[in-house]
C-alpha cells in the first residue's frame, strides 16, 4: 500500500449564512471524523453559490475546533501576490498549531475576472505565473530570506514572518484536470486533487467522457508517470457527490436522463469515480475499489451531501 492510502474525508463548505452556522457545521464534521474542511475562493456566486473570504473563514473554524483541519479547495493564484499567500498561510497555520493546508489552482473562473475587471490570460500563461508562484511560496515558508527573478514575480532578500509551523511547509494541493497542470502537481504538491470536468473554457464543461473510469485511469497514469518516485507518497483526492438510494441502478439511469448523458450506459455511471451511488454499505465498496484502482483516497464531500456521508465516513475514515 502507497503511504497515503489511508482514507481521509473532507467536507466542502458550499453554504455560507452566519458564524453559527460555519461553526456548527465545523463542530459536526470534527465529531464525524472528518480530516478536513475546505473553502473555495471565488467572488460571483456563480456556479458554487457566495463564499465567504477564505482565510478569515478559516481561521474562525480553526479557532471553534481542536483537531480540525483546514484547507482552500482551492486559491486562485492570480488573486494574490505569492508573498501575500506565503503571509497568510503561515500565519493561519501558526495560530491553527499546524492545522493548515494550502491548496492552489492557476484560476480558470472567467466570470470571476471579468467582473472584478482582472485580466483573464491564457491557459498557458495563468500556468506559468502558478509554477513561479509554487517556487516563490516555498521558499518564502524556507528559513532563508528568499530571492527570486522570474517573469511574473520578483523577490529581492525577503524574510517572511511569520513562518509555519508544519515543516517544511503546510501540506500542498494542486487542483487539475489537464495534463500540464496533472504534471505540475505531480512535481510541486502533497496532494493531487484531479478534477472530474473540463474548465478549459473558463466555465465547468460536462461532457461526460472526462467523467469516466478510463478517463481518470488515465489522468493517474500522468500524474504517476510526471511522479517518478514521489508517486508512493503522493495523496490522490477527488470530490464526489452522493446519491443514496436502494435502487442503485435506477438511479444512476435517472442521473444519465438527467444530465443528457444518452450514449452512457448504466454501468458506465456506476463506475464514474465522482459520484457515489446506492447504500452506504455500496458506496463504501465503491470507494475501496477505486482506491485499489486508481488511489484515491483523500475524499472530499460537499456540506449538502453532509447527512448521507456520516455512515460512509464513519466506516472508512482512517482506515
Amino acid at each position: 500500500m502507497r503511504k497515503h492510502q489511508t482514507f481521509r474525508f473532507g467536507l466542502l463548505l458550499e453554504r455560507f449564512s452566519s458564524r453559527d452556522a460555519l461553526v456548527s457545521t465545523a463542530r459536526r464534521a470534527e465529531a464525524a471524523g472528518f480530516s478536513t474542511l475546505l473553502v473555495r475562493d471565488h467572488f460571483v456566486a456563480e456556479p458554487f453559490g457566495h463564499q465567504f473570504a477564505p482565510f478569515v473563514t478559516l481561521a474562525v473554524v480553526a479557532e471553534a475546533t481542536r483537531t480540525l483541519r483546514v484547507g482552500t479547495l482551492v486559491i486562485d493564484n492570480d488573486y494574490r501576490h505569492p508573498a501575500v499567500l506565503a503571509k497568510e498561510a503561515a500565519t493561519l497555520d501558526l495560530l491553527s498549531g499546524g492545522r493548515f493546508e494550502l491548496g492552489l489552482g492557476a484560476g480558470w473562473a472567467q466570470a470571476d475576472y471579468a467582473q472584478t475587471g482582472m485580466t483573464f490570460d491564457p491557459a498557458r500563461v495563468r500556468i506559468d505565473r502558478l509554477v513561479e508562484a509554487l517556487t516563490v511560496v516555498k521558499a518564502l515558508f524556507a528559513t532563508p530570506p528568499a530571492t527570486f527573478s522570474g517573469h511574473h514575480y520578483r523577490l529581492s532578500g525577503l524574510d517572511s514572518f511569520p513562518k509555519p509551523t508544519q515543516r517544511p511547509h503546510p501540506p500542498i494541493l494542486v487542483g487539475a484536470g489537464g495534463r500540464r497542470m496533472l504534471e505540475i502537481a505531480a512535481r510541486e504538491a502533497d496532494v493531487v486533487a484531479i478534477m472530474a470536468a473540463p474548465i478549459t473554457t473558463g466555465a465547468i464543461g460536462d461532457d461526460p467522457r472526462t467523467r469516466l473510469q478510463a478517463s481518470f485511469a488515465e489522468r493517474v497514469g500522468w500524474v504517476r508517470e510526471a511522479a517518478a518516485d514521489r508517486f508512493e507518497w503522493l495523496e490522490l483526492s477527488l470530490v464526489a457527490s452522493l446519491l443514496p438510494s436502494d435502487d442503485r441502478s435506477q438511479t444512476a439511469a435517472t442521473l444519465a436522463r438527467t444530465r443528457g448523458w444518452d450514449t452512457l450506459s448504466t454501468p458506465d455511471v456506476l463506475a464514474m469515480p465522482q459520484f457515489l451511488i446506492g447504500t452506504a454499505a455500496q458506496m463504501a465498496d465503491d470507494l475501496c475499489a477505486r482506491r485499489e484502482s486508481l488511489g484515491f483516497s483523500y475524499i472530499v464531500i460537499a456540506d449538502r451531501d453532509l447527512e448521507a456521508a456520516l455512515p460512509l465516513v464513519e466506516r472508512l475514515a482512517a482506515t
